[in-house]
């Protein structure tokens, strides 16, 4: 059972229960939106080979310290870190460090700030010089698997629509979509109503409704879509070692159509090779 409330009269974080949000909620996610996708931007020059992924997490850090943004990963559930950073067979929630990036490499950054209250969640895959032709293909397919989710996100679809969208694409190119990490509503909390499966079938779920707002974010793999915890806690990796590839937007629906909070302000959308 799902129960649509004013996103203003939900307390916390409550099973079945989503929020919509009105034009106060928009203008905030606008704001901490765009702040996420500038810093990504920003990121971007910054990968490059011999660059440790603990150097683009202070990098972060300290460009939400210059524009009023707080990462929100810092310390969420015990975690340290402004961002995630998951290379090549990592699927997610890679842990900055002492690693180093090198030619070839392909990496997902993770980052959401909170901005005035409000998070702008977000991720992009860098590829560090030359990267490998079927490295570049799956880049390809998971952004276009996220493009293909966003354009499913409207009024009077359902969540599966989205999920549907993603799955048919990803696997009509002989990929696979990961099961064990979903999209989420997100405001005010991190992580709130509804969740966004980013497979599925058309019609099922939750009616998709103005004010709602979540992210999409597809993992796709080249490999079979199994994945497995490393003792860390944190690290996803795929089980049979093959590439992964994430990319992550914030938006809210509308009364026509959608809103994508995360855009990059200088058009950087897909940074298949970070100079």
């Amino acid at each position: 059972m799902v129960t649509y409330v004013e996103a203003g009269k939900i307390a916390k974080r409550a099973p079945g229960v989503i929020p919509l949000h009105n034009e106060t909620g928009f203008s905030g996610m606008r704001k901490a939106g765009n702040l996420t996708a500038k810093a990504l931007d920003m990121l971007t020059d910054h990968v490059r080979p011999g660059v440790t992924t603990g150097m683009l997490d202070q990098l972060a850090f300290d460009f939400g310290q210059e524009h009023g943004g707080v990462p929100a990963t810092l310390f969420y559930r015990g975690y340290r870190h402004s961002i995630c950073t998951s290379i090549n067979h990592v699927v997610c929630h890679g842990i900055p460090g002492d690693k180093v990036l090198r030619e070839g490499d392909i990496v997902n950054i993770d980052l959401t700030y909170i901005v005035d209250g409000w998070h702008g969640d977000s991720s992009r895959m860098y590829g560090v010089g030359e990267i490998s032709r079927k490295a570049e293909r799956l880049i390809d397919i998971t952004y276009e698997s996220l493009k293909r989710g966003i354009e499913a996100a409207i009024p009077g679809n359902t969540t599966g629509d989205i999920g549907a969208a993603i799955q048919s694409y990803a696997e009509s190119e002989r990929t696979s979509v990961v099961r064990d990490f979903v999209g989420h509503g997100l405001g005010q909390l991190f992580h709130d109503e509804p969740n966004i499966m980013h497979f599925g079938t058309p019609g099922s779920g939750p009616e998709l409704k103005p004010g709602m707002i979540f992210t999409i974010e597809p993992m796709i793999n080249l490999g079979r879509p199994h994945v497995k915890i490393l003792n860390d806690g944190w690290t996803a990796v795929t089980r049979d070692r093959t590439l992964s590839a994430q990319c992550e937007h914030s938006l809210g629906i509308t009364e026509t159509g959608n809103e994508i909070f995360t855009l990059s302000p200088g058009d950087i959308f897909n940074p298949l090779r970070a100079k």
